[in-house]
């Protein structure tokens, strides 16, 4: 059985599927949505965009697919500019939230219906779904229509319709937006078990932090239709540009309280906690992550920390509380007991986990 493995090799013609994307910018009449956009995707990367709502994510995923005109750049995929190819020869397969999968037709005829459409001869088309729906683990549902799948099953369908297509590059829109909790973590799976075995570029966009942190080789966040960081995502939870991405990346989010520099460390709310000299005095921003805060003995510095509420998750428990009025502060805590509310107790941090931000937002190193 030699299919499913020819699924993921690209035939000689292609060259390499890398995506570059060089001042793109995109406005509709006088609003603009995306400004200045500078990307550099490698071949068989895994790229995650994320971002608020209306930050312009999608956008830019459909300029590159070609769904949308841009207003000003340049898009290249592999060694071609494509910035006014037509979608269909731009060498794309697109996933979207919803399945748009015919209901009227089986999951063989839905996924093997652009191929069809393209003329490709009958051999082709059953070969090629025939391995799709191998790596897919649909062989035993290629004969049932669409209704008489799980949401799972479906979105398998509609990535399946996609491979059949041997693109350069995957696109995914928020694609597992529409599946319970359960069947997303088991299609992330699925996910990152395809681009392992296809090996090809992947372009995702989500608003789901979980699935960017586990399915990205990188991540790309965005911002009011800029670029704010792009890096791994363990750069991007360690070393945060600004406030914004020490905001946005990681849940729940970082600690970010002001702060005053000091000679011997930093103070919070009349508290002080040794840290490395600052390159100017005056006010900051403290950054903690709450799995580096931990309870210290009385007599060492540390910060005061009034419970108002746990959250116990199983494997760990999330503190909820505050420093002083209007200061809140999240501490992971130990599995059990839980303290009960009202609990007071000093947290301090380590040095290396501390991160400084100025006054506005941006990262003092």
């Amino acid at each position: 059985m030699n299919a499913p493995a020819r699924i993921g090799t690209a035939p000689p013609s292609l060259g390499t599927a890398g995506l570059e994307l060089r001042g793109v910018a995109k406005s509709f009449g006088a609003v603009g949505v995306l400004e200045g956009i500078d990307l550099s995707v490698a071949d068989g990367e895994f790229v995650v965009f994320v971002g608020p709502s209306g930050c312009g994510k999608s956008t830019l995923l459909r300029l590159i697919a070609g769904l949308e005109e841009t207003t000003e750049g340049e898009i290249r995929i592999g060694d071609r500019d494509v910035t006014d190819a037509d979608p269909s020869q731009r060498g794309i397969a697109m996933v979207f939230q919803s399945y748009a999968l015919y209901p009227h037709m089986s999951v063989d005829q839905n996924m093997g219906f652009g191929l069809r459409m393209a003329h490709r001869p009958a051999t082709e088309v059953a070969e090629k779904v025939r391995a799709a729906a191998e790596v897919l683990h649909l062989t035993p549902l290629l004969d049932r229509r669409p209704s008489q799948l799980s949401g799972g099953q479906r979105q398998r369908v509609a990535i399946g319709r996609a491979i059949v297509r041997e693109p350069k590059v995957f696109l995914f829109d928020e694609p597992l937006s529409n599946l319970d909790a359960e069947l997303r973590v088991e299609m992330r799976i699925e996910i990152a078990r395809l681009h392992r075995r296809l090996g090809n570029t992947m372009i995702y966009v989500t608003h789901d932090q979980t699935e960017a942190m586990t399915l990205a080789d990188k991540i790309v966040v965005l911002n009011g239709g800029r670029i704010e960081q792009v890096g791994s995502p363990a750069e991007l939870y360690e070393n945060p540009c600004n406030l914004f991405v020490a905001g946005f990346i990681g849940s729940p989010r970082m600690n970010v309280l002001p702060a005053r520099a000091v000679a011997d460390g930093v103070e919070v709310a009349g508290a002080r906690l040794p840290a490395p000299a600052m390159p100017d005095a005056g006010d900051i921003r403290l950054g903690i992550r709450p799995e580096h805060l931990h309870a210290v003995a009385d007599g060492e510095p540390g910060l005061p920390f009034t419970v108002d509420f746990t959250e116990f998750l199983g494997g760990a428990s999330w503190h909820y509380g505050q420093v002083a009025p209007g200061l809140p502060l999240v501490v992971q805590g130990e599995r059990e007991p839980a303290p009960v509310p009202g609990t007071s107790f000093r947290v301090g941090c380590a040095h290396r986990d501390m991160r400084f931000f100025d006054h506005e937002g941006r990262r003092i190193r």
